[in-house]
């Protein structure tokens, strides 16, 4: 492989270096630094170690601060993660679905395994536009469920869930926290969800949010706004669900009005 310069074109005379780099060629050095620590990354496995950012300096003719700024880059678009001191390589990120299947199904399809930790559950009166959202009377007592999403030994979401009181009245006796409450409402209550309609955006996470997660602040968040109804067509739920953008992405099938795909 040819040598780089931070241009990002090789110094042997061949050809440019395109993923990304306007047809002059004039990038800024960071972005420079980014290609070529790209293709390092993409030679390395899942968990490796990348090289001290001295080695990279070195390595790459740029300023340990260039350097510095293409690693913040890659960290936040989910390419890598820090380990103590050091940074590797990330593994792929978790595919979502945007269904009605739950959070727990999603990650156990891709071989891991859920978790959730209470971070609040309590009943409070229900402000006046959520009550319209629901369907209830301001003032009637709704519950408020926070958890942190795991997904095997790693935090990577915060889900805040809103549902009257009266559909659920057992739910801070007789629910388990770590697990799916879908499968809940199902299996216990006998309730299950026919649609939903959500809305999803990006977010900065707030101090306590990226607390909760175990994030930086800065790193950007995928914000799912969910209103659920049962076979009836009555509003159940609504769930407002925080991911992280460099672990997560989400995935959906759009078909014609025929049906068909394309």
């Amino acid at each position: 492989m040819p040598r780089m310069s931070v241009t990002g074109i090789p110094q042997d005379g061949g050809a440019p270096v395109r993923a990304g780099v306007p047809e002059h060629g004039r990038v800024p050095k960071y972005y420079a630094v980014r290609i070529l620590l790209t293709e390092l990354v993409d030679g390395l496995g899942e968990g490796e170690a990348l090289p001290t950012e001295r080695e990279m300096t070195e390595r790459f003719g740029a300023a340990r601060e260039t350097v510095r700024q293409a690693l913040r880059d890659l960290l936040l678009e989910g390419r890598l993660r820090r380990r103590g001191r050091g940074t590797v390589v990330a593994g792929p990120k978790l595919e979502q679905p945007l269904s009605l299947a739950s959070y727990t199904e999603g990650v156990r399809r891709q071989g891991l395994d859920p978790g959730r930790t209470l971070v609040d559950l309590r009943s409070w009166p229900c402000p006046g536009p959520l009550a319209e959202e629901l369907g209830l009377v301001e003032g009637e007592p709704i519950w408020h469920m926070e958890r942190v999403l795991w997904a095997d030994d790693e935090r990577v979401g915060l889900e805040s869930t809103y549902i009257a009181v009266e559909r659920v009245p057992r739910l801070d006796v007789d629910f388990d926290p770590d697990s799916s409450f879908y499968a809940y409402l199902d299996e216990r209550v006998g309730t299950a969800f026919a649609d939903a309609d959500e809305r999803l955006e990006t977010v900065l996470a707030t101090p306590r949010e990226a607390l909760l997660i175990g994030t930086p602040p800065a790193l950007p968040m995928l914000l799912i706004h969910r209103l659920s109804r049962d076979a009836r067509g009555r509003p159940l739920e609504r769930v407002r669900s925080l991911y992280r953008g460099d672990r997560f992405s989400f995935t959906t099938r759009l078909t014609g009005t025929d049906g068909t795909t394309g």
